[in-house]
Order: structure tokens, then C-alpha cells, then sequence
């Protein structure tokens, strides 16, 4: 009778063959498909070439004006005989009246009498005394005193200077002076403007 069937292994050399062709082919796999397929080169000497022609065209020319259309003369205008017209002569011119005399103002009216109207109606009237004081400093000056008067009576009320000369010596000699002049009664204004002068010789007004 045979004798009993025992399992033998392979060889060693085998199983090291089959596992080294498995690698090579999977790296020779992978290698193939690691490599980069270039595409051919384009061949460019059929294309066809075209030639394009530019023209340049020229600047719109400007418009011409348009042409004087002649405007008809409008018909002539009728001749119109001027009317007549008569002419009268100027109106004579009044003869100018002579001014009659300047009257002094009356009692009553109210205004400022200037030194010359006063004097024709002054009764009592001392020009101011030039004061030693001022005179020897030689102190000089000019100004405007006016003079409140009571027309009923003709006496100076008082009197102030409108306009200082500059000197209170002088201002307080003229008013004391001016306080004493008297007036026609009814025949001065209430008011009297006296401007004086004060010189080396003396006051004058």
C-alpha cells in the first residue's frame, strides 16, 4: 500500500520571485504614469495670411455760408407837408421891484438880532474894558456872546458865550459888560449874537 501523502511547501525562491515581479510592476506602473505627455508641436506655416488696407479719409470740409438773399427795398414813405404853427412872443418879464428898507424886528417875533440891528436900537451899550491881567500875558482871542433880552423892557437878562475866546479873564469881562446894555423897549429881538475881538489895543465887535 502507498504511504500516506504528505503537503510540501514551495520553495523559498519562488515566493521571493513572485513578490519581487509584483513590485517591479507596480513601480514600472506608477513610473508610466508619472511621465507628462507633451502635445506635438503646432505646425503655423498653413495658416493662412490676410493683408488689411487702412485708408485714412479726409476732415469734413466746413459748410459753406449760406448766400445773402437780397431783402427788398421798403416803398418810400409818403412826403407830410409840416403843419404851421404860430408863434406866439414870450410873455414880458415883471420888472424887478426895489427892495425897500430892512426894518428891524418888532417886539414880539421871536430870532436872534445880529450886532449891527442891535446897535441901532441900543440905548446903553459900554464896549468891554481890556483887563490888566490878560493884557500884560498879552493874551488874546476871539469869540461869541449872545445876550438874553426882555423885549418888553429892553434890559439884557443875561448873557452867555456861545463860543469861548479862550481866556476865562476875558470870557468873564465880556459878559459882565454885556449884562449891563439896555435896549429899546419893543424894538429888540429876544435873542443878541455879539461876536468880539480881543487885540493888544483893545475889544472890538
Amino acid at each position: 500500500m502507498p504511504g500516506p501523502l504528505l503537503y510540501r511547501p514551495p520553495p523559498r525562491w519562488q515566493f521571493w520571485a513572485a513578490l519581487g515581479g509584483a513590485i517591479a510592476i507596480h513601480l514600472a506602473s506608477v513610473g508610466i504614469a508619472a511621465i507628462k505627455h507633451e502635445p506635438p508641436p503646432v505646425d503655423l506655416t498653413n495658416i493662412p495670411t490676410a493683408t488689411v488696407e487702412a485708408t485714412l479719409q479726409p476732415e469734413d470740409q466746413p459748410t459753406p455760408p449760406p448766400e445773402d438773399i437780397p431783402i427788398p427795398e421798403p416803398p418810400p414813405i409818403p412826403e407830410v407837408a409840416p403843419e404851421f404853427h404860430e408863434e406866439k412872443p414870450p410873455p414880458p418879464k415883471n420888472a424887478a421891484k426895489p427892495a425897500g428898507p430892512i426894518k428891524a424886528p418888532q417886539a414880539g417875533v421871536p430870532g436872534t438880532m445880529s450886532i449891527t440891528g442891535a446897535k441901532a436900537v441900543a440905548i446903553y451899550a459900554p464896549k468891554p474894558e481890556y483887563p490888566y491881567e490878560a493884557k500884560s500875558r498879552h493874551v488874546t482871542g476871539s469869540g461869541v456872546a449872545v445876550l438874553s433880552v426882555d423885549t418888553a423892557s429892553g434890559t439884557v437878562t443875561d448873557a452867555t458865550m456861545a463860543q469861548s475866546i479862550g481866556s476865562p479873564i476875558l470870557d468873564n469881562a465880556t459878559t459882565s459888560t454885556f449884562r449891563r446894555w439896555r435896549f429899546q423897549a419893543g424894538k429888540v429881538a429876544p435873542k443878541v449874537k455879539v461876536p468880539i475881538t480881543y487885540t493888544l489895543t483893545g475889544a472890538s465887535y
